[in-house]
């Protein structure tokens, strides 16, 4: 019976303090919380979605005429004239383009026609898928090697479509 009596005193000290809290807060008392209407959703900072796409892909294809399409950013758009360990690429009609790797593995897809010759960096291996007249043509080539591939292999016009590399 005691223990009946304590939970009934607990129970009815609950009640009150519970209906005391109401009361402040329907009063706007001090320290009284405002609830707020904004979900969790809105409050957080959004998130980054890592789509792939070349960044500022638009204004590159419009000032040199390469088409980049999407990669890891492990392999970079370089200037070829500054030199040092790049990625090297002769093309019929256009100036060499040259990429940089920042990375043990990287890969690009892009659109660069008329590629006749390519010069690795010293990434382990290079590999290249290319196209020509509807077939897929790919070559595996080793570090820091100046080889001919595409045009100067088979006298079609091809175009590099992806750059892998791997150390």
């Amino acid at each position: 019976m005691k223990s009946r009596n304590t939970l009934v005193r607990i129970l009815g000290a609950a009640a009150t303090a519970g209906a005391l809290t109401w009361a402040v807060l329907a009063q706007g008392g001090a320290g009284a919380a405002v609830p707020s209407t904004e979900t969790v959703a809105e409050a957080a900072p959004g998130y980054a979605v890592e789509d792939y796409n070349y960044p500022n892909a638009d204004k590159i294809l419009a000032e040199q005429n390469i088409v980049l399409k999407r990669g890891d950013g492990h392999i970079v758009l370089a200037d070829c004239a500054a030199g040092g360990d790049l990625l090297q690429f002769l093309a019929r009609d256009h100036d060499d383009v040259c990429f940089k790797v920042t990375a043990d593995e990287g890969w690009l897809t892009l659109e660069l026609p008329a590629v006749h010759g390519v010069k690795t960096d010293d990434s382990a291996n290079t590999h290249l898928e290319m196209t020509a007249e509807g077939d897929q043509v790919e070559y595996d080539i080793p570090a820091d090697t100046w080889a001919g591939v595409g045009e100067s292999v088979d006298g079609r016009d091809h175009v590099l479509v992806e750059i892998r590399v791997t150390n």
